[in-house]
């Protein structure tokens, strides 16, 4: 048995699920999020709780398994708490300010980079504009988008310039040695 597949898992008490065949409907104070699933595996609520369940002991139903628990849990946690994704600007220079809701970086380029937000995602700048917030239910959509944000400058070993992520760490090169002799 799979140790992530057999975890039930709970739902809050604004937490609603629809489950028609093999396409489920999760429905939360934060939104709505829906996704279509194997149809070998039997996904039912019990008891407040979600359980995905598979047939056989075959190798693809067992991976599975695992897959769709895991899934079903980030659905159910989008709804109802949402997912963040906080990415730092360093540099002289660079930074990031809102225009209603496109997100303007001015990262060392000769114009700003416009950016977007997909349905379900948001954008929050506090005052400098040097930190960015990615807000949104779908975590997969969320990380997505912070890293093409992150891609537009990663941050570089010599200065440490670019967008990072809040808990990453940037390995530091030392740059040249200088003239020895």
């Amino acid at each position: 048995m799979s140790r992530i597949g057999k975890q039930p898992i709970p739902l809050p008490n604004k937490v609603e699920v629809n489950i028609r065949a093999n396409e489920v409907t999760v429905k939360g104070p934060k939104g709505q999020l829906s996704r279509s699933f194997d149809p070998d595996m039997v996904i039912r609520v019990q008891d407040g709780t979600l359980l995905v369940e598979r047939p056989t002991d075959r190798a693809d139903h067992r991976a599975l398994h695992g897959l769709t628990r895991a899934l079903l849990a980030n659905m159910v946690t989008g709804v109802s708490e949402g997912y963040n994704r906080v990415l730092e600007i360093e540099g002289t220079g660079y930074r990031a300010e809102l225009q209603g809701a496109t997100l303007m970086l001015y990262v060392g380029y000769s114009h700003p980079i416009e950016f977007r937000p997909p349905a379900g995602i948001s954008f929050e700048v506090p005052r400098g504009g040097r930190m960015v917030t990615v807000q949104g239910v779908d975590k997969e959509l969320v990380g997505e988008i912070a890293a093409k944000i992150r891609r537009q400058r990663p941050p570089e070993p010599y200065k440490g310039k670019g967008v990072r992520y809040a808990a990453e760490r940037v390995r530091r090169k030392a740059g040249k040695a200088g003239r020895v002799g």
